[in-house]
């Protein structure tokens, strides 16, 4: 039986927002649960002290490590955001746990895999993928440093740990579940601003910005916040987008582990919307300016 007025729901506008909006979310959801499950068990399981005593004492020196660290989390951004805010909870300094939360989805060994085999006879791209994340890494997390505010940042009180006499795996559970169910609604409105964009906006826009060096590389660098691609394909979009030059792809690979609707949506629910926008905004200039200075030195 069909239902009235819903006649809608075939137009072949609707149909591929759909398409694409069910397309990222299926596509991020797996690591959204792999970082909930990490943050769990960081929460459960991990001595609240290890991580300080891993990382240098001196913040300063905690965020590079925290962000060459990024390379071990074989996920996207989507898996970074809870295990970022487990961290900052377990006492890691924030600059060194937002460095991490940078840096894991744009340097671990599937993305940088991935980009090797979207750019086959262009070893110099992974190169300068690996360099330029990390350095806009550590510079957003020296820039916290200097100046971030606590105001800023409210990162969840709920599950701060194991609790003596308490059940790990009640810990781990509870955990778990507040982590996912907080970050999933987020991720679904993040998917469907992305849908949203990628449907309304023709392909004719691209060409008009290809042709020229600097508009290239600024709009490849917003086409990367709306898209939402999860990092581990944005290269073979990036490898896809011929008219443009190496260094607006590459800032388009930069800009988008970092910085994407669903990102911004999953910050804003996790550490606030206050800090969500703030930290967007910067981390995007910072990524494009440290884009263009390594793809020209490399590319």
């Amino acid at each position: 039986m069909s239902v009235v007025g819903a006649g809608w729901l075939d137009d072949p506008g609707v149909q591929a927002w759909r398409t694409v909006w069910l397309a990222i979310t299926v596509q991020a959801l797996p690591f959204l649960l792999l970082g909930t499950a990490l943050s769990g068990a960081i929460n459960a399981f991990v001595p609240a002290d290890l991580f300080t005593k891993v990382l240098p004492e001196r913040p300063a020196l905690a965020v590079p490590v925290a962000g060459a660290a990024g390379v071990v989390l074989p996920g996207c951004e989507c898996a970074s955001v809870p295990v970022a805010n487990s961290l900052i909870r377990r006492g890691v300094t924030p600059a060194a746990a937002f460095a991490f939360l940078l840096s894991a989805p744009a340097i671990n060994p599937i993305v940088l895999t991935a980009t090797a085999v979207a750019f086959p006879n262009n070893p110099a791209m992974v190169a300068a993928r690996l360099l330029a994340s990390l350095a806009t890494a550590a510079v957003m997390g020296w820039l916290w440093l200097w100046l971030g505010k606590e105001k800023w940042l409210r990162p969840a009180a709920a599950h701060q740990g194991h609790q003596r006499g308490h059940s790990r795996g009640n810990e781990f559970r509870q955990g778990f579940q507040h982590d996912f169910l907080n970050a999933a609604g987020f991720l679904v409105l993040g998917s469907m601003a992305a849908a949203t964009f990628s449907v309304a906006v023709p392909r004719s826009v691209l060409d008009t910005f290809s042709g020229s060096a600097w508009l290239s590389v600024l709009f490849l660098a917003a086409l990367a916040v709306v898209l939402a691609v999860c990092s581990e394909a944005d290269a073979f979009v990036a490898a896809s987008l011929t008219g443009f030059s190496p260094t607006a792809r590459l800032a388009f690979m930069v800009v988008g582990p970092m910085v994407d609707l669903k990102l911004i949506a999953l910050q804003a629910g996790t550490f606030g919307r206050g800090f969500a926008w703030r930290f967007s905004t910067v981390t995007t200039v910072v990524a494009v300016a440290v884009s263009v200075l390594v793809g020209g030195a490399l590319l």
